[in-house]
């Protein structure tokens, strides 16, 4: 005999509706994404899992860029010029992990989650 694939979206082969096996719970419920831009700081701050709190940036522009020779700087944002992420994100201009963007001492590429954890790490690209 052939074995259906749970499809809720068909009906079985009787004919009778599909019914999910449970409902989804809250953890489970996914949210819109916090995406970054370039402008004046603002942050929002949400409750998850566990009654902890993130931290998320909507606009920023500042980044903490770490040059080779163990200083990190604050350093303005000029653009964004890639995001592997997305090629929206590029066109946008949303700043994620992973993206290069260009500031006032040149390229650097972003190691934190600014979406999540309200802050741009960078470390500069050399070229």
């Amino acid at each position: 005999m052939k074995k259906c694939v749970e499809n809720l979206a068909t009906c079985k082969i009787t004919g009778g509706r599909r019914h999910p096996l449970r409902t989804r719970r809250k953890y489970e419920i996914d949210r819109y994404p916090n995406e970054a831009i370039n402008g004046a700081q603002v942050t929002i701050t949400r409750r998850v899992r566990g009654n902890n709190r993130k931290t998320a940036l909507k606009t920023i522009d500042f980044v903490n860029l770490a040059t080779g020779d163990a200083k990190v700087k604050k350093v303005k944002i000029i653009k964004v010029l890639e995001n592997t992420t997305n090629n929206d994100y590029k066109r946008r201009g949303i700043i994620t992990k992973g993206a290069i963007l260009e500031t006032q001492e040149g390229k650097c590429r972003i190691v934190s989650k600014p979406g999540q954890n309200g802050i741009v790490n960078a470390v500069l690209l050399k070229e």
